[in-house]
């Protein structure tokens, strides 16, 4: 299989009870490792970009080694823009040949986020790919505060923007280096009773294991973002290479040892959430 767009992926998840796993990638070695776990275990993937991996290497750069990754893949391939933060940022992920864009307008007034998350999901949509929103705001650890969704407002978002999947705030936080995150299930319960739009957790690195498991089967969630949890593996990994081969300067040499640990990460991840 190939390019799938994140509606593709999504839908069947939220029907028959499972989650996808949005792996949040930085450079060659590690997206192909995550390709490499979703095609051993037989899982549909999304690939997404974020403002970190966009200053440090073009979109146009990612664009191309995405497709490239997801033609030759057996499973379907999402390549997902993250944290849109403007029109802008969407529409040359539009242009360059993305699946889907997530546009992150969590710190605007809501009627601004509506319109501008709504104009996004139609472009996206008049390509035929797929748009991500965010209603509410996911913090930071050591950072910026959380500030839950509202039920009705999320509901209001979900009607009106025509989004493919929705970003929440329950609990879940960006950058969590530690699985101590817990989840407010009572607005999640106030959420799925409002909207049957397909669920998104951001900061899925923070989230429990056991929790992760039973969110992807009795909820709405189907997507979780994780990213924190994959990068502590790559430095381990880097790290304990080099203290082992002090001499060692080949850059591919020294990269190739993450890729085994990262896949290996990546697949545990994957069980839980299929």
């Amino acid at each position: 299989m190939t390019r799938a767009t994140l509606s593709e992926v999504l839908t069947p998840a939220l029907r028959e009870g499972y989650a996808v796993a949005g792996f949040v990638c930085l450079g060659w070695e590690d997206t192909r490792a995550y390709l490499r776990a979703a095609e051993a275990e037989g899982r549909p993937v999304i690939l997404q970009v974020g403002p970190g991996a966009r200053a440090h290497m073009p979109l146009s750069v990612w664009a191309e080694m995405l497709k490239v990754l997801a033609d030759e893949a057996s499973v379907p391939v999402v390549s997902h823009l993250d944290h849109g933060m403007t029109i802008a940022d969407c529409e040359e992920a539009i242009a360059l040949g993305f699946t889907s864009v997530m546009f992150d307008g969590s710190k605007l007034p809501l009627v601004e986020n509506i319109a501008t998350t709504k104009y996004i999901a139609a472009l996206a949509h008049a390509k035929g790919i797929s748009c991500e929103g965010e209603i509410g705001y996911v913090g930071y650890a050591s950072g910026a505060s959380s500030e839950g969704t509202d039920p009705e407002e999320a509901a209001r978002f979900a009607a009106e923007t025509g989004v493919d999947a929705m970003a929440v705030s329950i609990g879940n936080v960006h950058l969590q280096e530690g699985q101590n995150a817990s989840i407010d299930q009572a607005r999640l319960d106030a959420i799925e009773a409002l909207t049957q739009t397909p669920l998104v957790i951001h900061g899925g690195s923070g989230i429990p294991s056991a929790e992760r498991r039973r969110l992807a089967r009795h909820s709405n969630i189907c997507k979780f973002n994780i990213g924190t949890e994959l990068r502590q593996v790559f430095g381990r990994v880097l790290r304990a290479k080099l203290e082992a081969e002090p001499t060692l300067f080949d850059r591919i040499e020294i990269l190739r040892a993450v890729e085994g640990p990262l896949e290996q990460a990546a697949r545990k991840i994957l069980r839980e959430l299929g």
